[in-house]
This record gives C-alpha cells, structure tokens and sequence, in this order.
C-alpha cells in the first residue's frame, strides 16, 4: 500500500533549482524523508540547510542523471535510511534554444543523454525497486512541448515528448502484469518562470523569454498532488491545458500559431551572444526555484513602449 506523503520516502533528481528545489522543499515541510541528487553539491547542501532548520529531513547526493551509474547510487543511498522508496521524481530537464541546423550536434547529443537517457536510468532504478516492495509512484517531468513540439526548442520537445510516450508504456505494462499499485505520471507544464531558461544553451542571439509564462508554484504544487493522486498526464494550468486540447483537436493551426508566438517572441528579447548554458558543465548562476525570467520581460516590454 502507498504510504502517505509524511511517512514517504522521496527521491528527486534536479534539486538544486527550479521545480526539483521547490519539490524538495514542500515535501520535507509535509514530512517526508526527501533525497535530493544534481551536478552542484554546495547548492544541494544549502537545499538541505534550508529544509533541516524548519524541521524538514533532506539528505544530499551529488550525480549527474546521465551517467548510468547515479540512479543505482541514489537508490542506495534512499534504502540507506528506509527499507523503501515511495516516489521516485525525474525532474532534470536541460535546454537548447534556437534554430535546429544552428545548435550543434554536440549540444543536441548532450540535451538527449539528460533529458531521456538520465530519465530512463531513473525510471528503471525506480520500477524495478517498486516492483520488489508492490508500490510506488513514479513522477517525470514533461512539458507542454510533450504534446505540441514547439519551434526553436526542437531536440528538447522531441526529447519531452518521448517523457510522455514513456510514461504511457509503463502504465500499460504495469497494468498487464498486475502491478495495480505501481503508477506513473507525467506533470506538462506551459512555459514556467524558473532558472531552466537562462540554463538552457542558447543560439537565438537574444535572451531568452516566453509569452504568459506562469509561476514555478503552480508546478510545484502538481508535482506534490501527484504524490498522492498520480494521473497519467497532468497539464498544469489553464494554458497547458487550453494548449494540449487544442492541438489534439487542431494539431496544425495550434503548432503554427505557437510557433509564431516564439519566433515573435525572440525578437522582443536583448541581444546576447551564443552559449552551452549548463549543458556540459553546471552554473553558479540560477540556484532558486524563480528564475526572474518575467521581470525581465516587464522591463524589455517598458523599454521598448519609450
């Protein structure tokens, strides 16, 4: 049987910022024993330093999701301290903007091995040891992009896309072979105000920025409701879900009028020089769960109304 969420034991991969942070935080407030994994071990640190003085139990390990090895690690690490893992959640997602033909094959090689590779890594450490206790949730972050593949984030929608068709496999195989209390979910956001955008490796020449973008707690709050109440797919928001609807009713009109407001877009946006973000290696900068993106934008938009 599940356990509830404060007598749950959490992984979460991607902790040092954005949703991963916000998530690790909420759930160690609600009292569960949170694990938390990302490339920057001091900033998963302060994440812990954080939780421990409201009363909170978080415990720290540094990994990549990319190496085949960390999710075994992690697994290790969270039977450490319980005799099972309750909720396993992939919430690492890196990013390439721009043109398809101007990223290079390097970054697009990269943002594959993360965004799909490391989340298959997880999902398999995370079932397997689900199997043997006959419970768990497993909870991957997709996005919007996994049903409307949006232009100048190509690789990264193909890649969030492929997080939705998994999600939807492993139901049915878990249905066929009789694990009822084994359940996947897949969160889609719209696009979301976290530091994921100055991360993301970026050849558009401007900054990057999003039309709506929504506040990261909205998210977070999803991804802790599907802690307990897991659904396949959970759209977040009335844009993500007004979006998804569209394009199953409207797949061409709803991918080009999106398209077009990205491209519209990038060009509100200052000018700024190509770069790999955090692909290959972590940045200092962008260690909250807010990435400011929006206050840009409000600042952009002001200037150019002068």
């Amino acid at each position: 049987m599940q356990p509830k969420i404060e007598q749950s034991t959490v992984v979460i991969t991607g902790a040092s910022s954005g949703f991963g942070r916000g998530a690790a935080l909420k759930l160690a407030s609600l009292g569960a024993k949170v694990i938390i994994s990302a490339r920057r071990m001091d900033v998963l640190e302060e994440v812990a330093g954080e939780a421990t003085s409201k009363g909170g139990f978080v415990i720290p390990v540094q990994g990549d999701v990319s190496d085949p090895a960390n999710a075994p690690k992690l697994m290790r690490e969270a039977l450490g301290i319980s005799r099972a893992v309750d909720i396993w959640i992939n919430n690492v997602g890196v990013g390439a903007l721009g043109f398809f033909w101007d990223i290079p094959i390097e970054d697009h090689r990269r943002l594959v091995d993360v965004n799909l590779n490391g989340l298959i890594y997880g999902s398999h450490a995370a079932i397997n040891q689900f199997r043997l206790q006959n419970h768990g949730i497993l909870i991957n972050l997709g996005s919007v992009d996994s049903e409307i593949p949006l232009a100048f984030q190509s690789s990264y929608a193909a890649t969030k896309a492929a997080v939705l068709s998994l999600g939807r496999s492993l139901n049915e195989e878990l249905r066929i072979a009789g694990y009822d209390n084994i359940k996947t979910s897949t969160i889609m956001p719209w696009a979301v105000d976290t530091p994921w955008w100055n991360h993301a490796a970026n050849y558009t020449g401007h900054e990057p920025r999003m039309a709506a973008m929504d506040d990261p707690s909205i998210v977070v709050d999803a991804i802790v409701e599907a802690c307990s109440n897991p659904k396949e797919e959970i759209p977040v928001g009335w844009k993500a879900g007004v979006s998804t609807t569209s394009h199953r009713l409207f797949p061409g009109l709803t991918e080009r009028l999106t398209a077009n407001t990205a491209a519209k877009e990038i060009t509100k946006a200052e000018l700024l020089p190509p770069h790999t973000g955090s692909l290959f290696e972590p940045m200092p900068e962008g260690t909250t769960i807010e990435g400011g993106i929006r206050q840009r934008m409000r600042k952009e938009d002001g200037q150019k109304c002068l």
